[in-house]
């Protein structure tokens, strides 16, 4: 499921904040990279400039993952890849036809770092792609002269459901060949919301039944934890009560969380990304980059 790795470039330092943890994934699990450039029609006269830049850009790849992951004798694919038009319609066009199996993308568009910009190219392919994204968080604590992994330390929200489970095989394959703490969280609803003829009220659940849904919840992470855990992977687990993205959040600053997986859903499933859901939520308001797989996404 790491099998092709799409990254898109604009030529800017912003965009590839992507490259450390892609040439880590793929020197890790021997994937194969497609850098993408986009030129607008309007900058067809620039398509040489993008040529020259994305082909320099793959041999600095190249030669860093065979020199940190591949010892000389394993193949690099690292594939250089000039397109002209939209850039989140080619971007999606391309990963649809070449079969993808990853985008990776950072949360800027070309005028800078913005917190995750709804109207930026990044928000389109979120929204129309069926593909999984990792969105590499364009901040300080991203910058090249970090050296930690954004892999070393991943927190997975889950909800007791089947939708919610379907980053679990991607977590898989990564532990397997990665070194990681995987956290585990489910966030136990202390109530619910309920429309009335004054608004909006907040409707308290009985102790009693918070206390039964997190004994039910204890043996459930502990079925996933069994699963995930192999030999280079730590796998702890966490119940919380509350607000579920409040939570996700409050538990990734707590436990210095590198990497967030969400699937793209709520308990009720959705056919695309669901704004105003908790990935919205999470999406928008989290410090940390994010592995997002649509729900209802196939894997092999």
């Amino acid at each position: 499921m790491f099998k092709k790795i799409l990254i898109p470039l604009d030529g800017s330092e912003l965009g590839e904040l992507t490259l450390p943890c892609t040439e880590e994934l793929a020197g890790e699990l021997d994937s194969q990279v497609d850098l993408v450039c986009v030129c607008e029609p309007a900058e067809h006269k620039y398509h040489h400039m993008a040529q020259l830049y994305i082909e320099k850009v793959a041999e600095e790849v190249k030669g860093r993952i065979k020199a940190s992951y591949a010892g000389g004798t394993k193949p690099i694919q690292v594939k250089p890849v000039v397109l002209t038009g939209k850039p989140a319609s080619e971007i999606i066009d391309y990963a649809e036809k070449n079969n993808i199996d990853l985008i990776i993308m950072t949360s800027h568009g070309r005028s800078g770092p913005k917190p995750w910009d709804l109207g930026s190219t990044v928000h389109k392919v979120i929204e129309r792609t069926s593909k999984p994204i990792l969105l590499v968080r364009a901040d300080s604590t991203n910058k090249k002269e970090n050296k930690e992994s954004i892999f070393s330390n991943i927190l997975v929200p889950l909800d007791d459901s089947d939708n919610g489970e379907v980053v679990l095989p991607y977590i898989k394959e990564l532990t397997n060949k990665l070194k990681s703490k995987v956290i585990l969280l489910r966030v136990v609803t202390s109530g619910y919301h309920v429309h009335t003829i004054g608004g909006l009220d907040y409707i308290s659940l009985p102790e009693t039944q918070i206390e039964r849904m997190k004994a039910e919840a204890s043996p459930y992470l502990t079925k996933i934890s069994h699963e995930l855990e192999n030999a280079r992977a730590v796998v702890s687990s966490e119940i919380r009560t509350g607000d579920a993205a409040e939570k996700i959040l409050k538990l990734a600053d707590e436990k210095n969380v590198h990497l967030i997986t969400m699937s793209t859903h709520g308990h009720s499933g959705i056919e695309r990304w669901a704004l105003g859901s908790v990935t919205h939520k999470v999406l928008h308001n989290g410090k940390t980059s994010l592995l997002l797989v649509r729900a209802g996404a196939v894997t092999a």
